[in-house]
This record gives structure tokens, C-alpha cells and sequence, in this order.
């Protein structure tokens, strides 16, 4: 039996999707029916009629002297229209016995029946379980597939949590004489998304705190989701300690508060810088500040560079050995004295934390180790005689006691 042709209307990206969702399943194989011939879904039909009546559950449109619809008032989830008001609606199928067009409003839900269903339409599904390629869901007491790329706007591990959940979706394809039908939850909600876009960006002011949850991670970054807007938050913004991986502070669905460093709204898509680690209590202002010059402290060498190493002293703080004062002999090339990951003493010489910087010195802390040693293992008798001396001649104590 030749193959059967693909139905020219079907989006191609959606049929690659469900082909890849089924691999060498069908969609029967999974909902347990033969296999169906595709047909090509009709094109929405889209028209602005004029409400003249209400009558109980339904409302009553004119689009013209002898085409009517109705529609039903549950379309409108906050109020009715008004009399006389002009309304677009979908056709989503003509009653011949009634002469009467039936028709919906574009992105509502409705309890959907079999005979009103098609293509392009939203109604409210519930899952009942999940399949290899994504959900069984449950369609107006039809069984029904959703692949597992159209179950959310990113990839969800573990499709169970949706068993059981009543959700709003697309129907993406139909054929009543199979019973088929495939429908998406990815696309209302990107529809949904494109609409939310809009109100955040007009209202994203800089400076301003905002929740976000962590989608995409780049080798320079990560993506947040501000709930219908990405920003991208750089790796330096991530955290006060140096980062080399952003995987190493978020991943995935991580829910954070982020500052809004950026909009750009002239670029397309508009540019959104993020900033997380603004938003957290800055470790450098805390331990710099308690430093005070001429204390000994400890470190981790971080960096080598031509002109000195950097040492970190505490979580997001670090300090700046100059050559000059890694040791009292000349040095030639800053790893022939320390080591990265190697843990040093040195003196505080300066803090500056407004530039945050602070200057550390190597060699100083050596000398006042060896000063300290040596001062510790002299002979009492010999501190001794030296305060007598020092009392009674001070200055101008020369010699081997000087």
C-alpha cells in the first residue's frame, strides 16, 4: 500500500515533532486504534458580527442581513458583551437545520463536544496518564495524545506530575473518522506568554527587584524567565565569587529574584540584563571592611599573574600581591614563588574598598614571622640585660647588643 501523503495544512514543525515524540510508535500504537489516513485540517474561519440579543446561555450575532451566529455566553469568563457591540468570533461550524453559525472566541476554553470540534480550537483536556511519546489526555469522552514537546514551554523530566490535571490546550490535529486527535498544551501557553511579554517589558524599570526562574544555562550565563519575558543574567552577575561555570550557582528551574540591570527596547528581541548576585548582601563590604593594615591573615592563592598573585581571603574577597613584595630576593616569574590553590600568610598593607582593592605583601608577612621567632626564642637572661641597656643608654647603644 503506497504511502499515504502528508496533509498539506499541518504546520511542518508540529508534524516533525509528533514524529519525533512517536518515534516508531503511532499515535494508535499508543491510544490502542488502527492506524487512520491524515486528512488536512480546513482553515479557521474568522469574523466580526454585531451582538444583538442574549437570550439565556447564548448570544446572538449578526454578521449581516441573513448570516447569524450564536455563541455561548461562557466564551465570556468576565462579563457579557454589550448590545450593539462589534465582536470578532471563530465559525467553528454551521447548523444546517438552524441556519445558524456556531462560534467561539479565539483563546477561550470550552467544554468541548465531538461534533463541535476542530482544528485551532482551545478546549479544556484532562490527563490520564502518560505514554512514551508524552500524555493520554481526554478530549470532549475522546481519547486523545499530546507529544511530550508540546506539554510546556520547556522540557519537563517527569511527565507524571500532569496525571490527573485538567489543562487548557489546542487541537493541532483531527480526524473524526479515526477518532484522532493530537493537541497541544505549548501553544496557549505561548500565546499566553507573547501577551504577558508585552505588559512586563512596557512596565521593566531598571533597578527594580523582580522573581525569576532560571531556563537555559550558556557557558556565559543564564537565562530567566520574568513570566513571559527572558533576560540574560552575565556570568560575572551571578555571584561575588568568581564563577567558571554558571551551573555552579543555578540550574534549570530554580526560582531566584533577580535586579534589572538592562532593557534595551530598540533591539529585537529587546536585551534584558539580570543581575542575581545584587541581590544578595555583598561578602566583599563585610570581611574587606574588617581588615585592618598590618594584620597577618591567611589565603588562597586564585590567580598568577606577570605582575603578582591574587590571594583569596575571604568568600568573594580578594587581595593583590604585587611582585615586589612576594619576597626579598628579586623574582623573576611570579610561579617560582607561590603556587595556585597553595595557602600563604601575608600582611595587610592597604584597604580601599571603594576600588576594592587591597594590597598584600608576602614577604612582609615572613619578616614579621621571623621577627616574631626570633624574638620569642631569645634567652630571658638576654631580654633582660638588653631592657637594662636600652634604659640606661637608649639610642646610643652600639655594638653586638645594639
Amino acid at each position: 500500500m503506497p504511502e499515504q501523503p502528508k496533509p498539506s495544512g499541518l504546520d511542518a514543525a508540529i508534524e516533525a515533532e509528533i514524529e519525533a515524540a512517536l518515534g516508531d510508535m503511532s499515535v494508535e500504537d499508543i491510544l490502542a486504534d488502527s492506524t487512520p489516513r491524515r486528512t488536512a485540517p480546513g482553515e479557521r474561519d474568522f469574523r466580526t458580527g454585531t451582538v444583538v440579543s442574549i437570550h439565556g446561555g447564548d448570544i446572538l450575532v449578526e454578521f449581516g442581513p441573513k448570516t447569524q451566529g450564536v455563541c455561548p455566553v461562557e466564551q465570556f469568563p468576565d462579563s457579557p458583551p454589550e448590545i450593539g457591540s462589534r465582536v470578532e468570533f471563530v465559525v467553528d461550524r454551521v447548523d444546517q437545520a438552524e441556519n445558524l453559525l456556531m462560534l467561539s472566541r479565539e483563546g477561550a476554553v470550552r467544554k468541548a463536544d465531538w461534533e463541535s470540534l476542530d482544528v485551532g480550537q482551545i478546549v479544556e483536556a484532562k490527563c490520564t496518564g502518560t505514554n512514551k511519546g508524552g500524555l493520554d489526555i481526554e478530549i470532549a469522552n475522546h481519547r486523545a495524545f499530546m507529544p511530550a514537546g508540546h506539554v510546556d514551554l520547556h522540557h519537563i523530566d517527569d511527565l507524571e506530575v500532569f496525571v490527573g490535571e485538567k489543562m487548557t490546550c489546542e487541537i493541532i490535529e483531527l480526524d473524526r473518522h479515526r477518532g484522532r486527535i493530537v493537541a497541544s498544551r505549548r501553544i496557549p501557553l505561548e500565546a499566553e506568554r507573547a501577551r504577558k511579554r508585552v505588559e512586563i517589558l512596557e512596565g521593566l524599570q531598571v533597578g527594580e527587584t523582580r522573581p525569576a526562574v532560571i531556563t537555559t544555562i550558556k557557558p556565559y550565563g543564564a537565562f530567566a524567565d520574568l513570566g513571559g519575558i527572558d533576560g540574560l543574567i552575565h556570568i560575572s552577575d551571578l555571584s561575588y565569587q568568581r564563577v567558571s561555570n554558571p551551573e555552579e550557582v543555578v540550574k534549570p528551574g530554580d526560582q531566584v529574584n533577580v535586579k534589572v540591570l538592562k532593557v534595551d527596547r530598540d533591539q529585537e528581541p529587546p536585551r534584558i540584563g539580570l543581575g542575581l548576585k545584587q541581590t544578595l548582601e555583598d561578602p566583599y563590604m563585610a570581611s574587606a571592611g574588617a581588615m585592618e593594615p598590618g594584620a597577618i591573615v591567611s589565603g588562597r592563592v586564585t590567580k598568577l599573574m606577570d605582575f603578582g598573585a591574587f590571594v583569596e581571603l575571604a568568600p568573594g574577597v580578594e587581595g593583590l600581591i604585587h611582585i615586589s613584595e612576594l619576597s626579598r630576593e628579586r623574582v623573576q616569574k611570579v610561579g617560582n614563588v607561590v603556587k595556585v590553590d597553595e595557602v600563604v600568610n601575608v600582611k595587610v598593607l592597604s584597604v580601599d574598598t571603594g576600588q576594592r582593592r587591597i594590597a598584600l605583601s608576602l614577604k612582609q608577612a615572613q619578616e614579621a614571622h621571623e621577627q616574631d621567632t626570633f624574638q620569642r626564642s631569645e634567652d630571658p637572661e638576654m631580654r633582660k640585660l638588653r631592657a637594662q641597656l636600652n634604659q640606661k643608654f637608649g639610642d646610643n647603644l652600639k655594638g653586638g647588643l645594639g
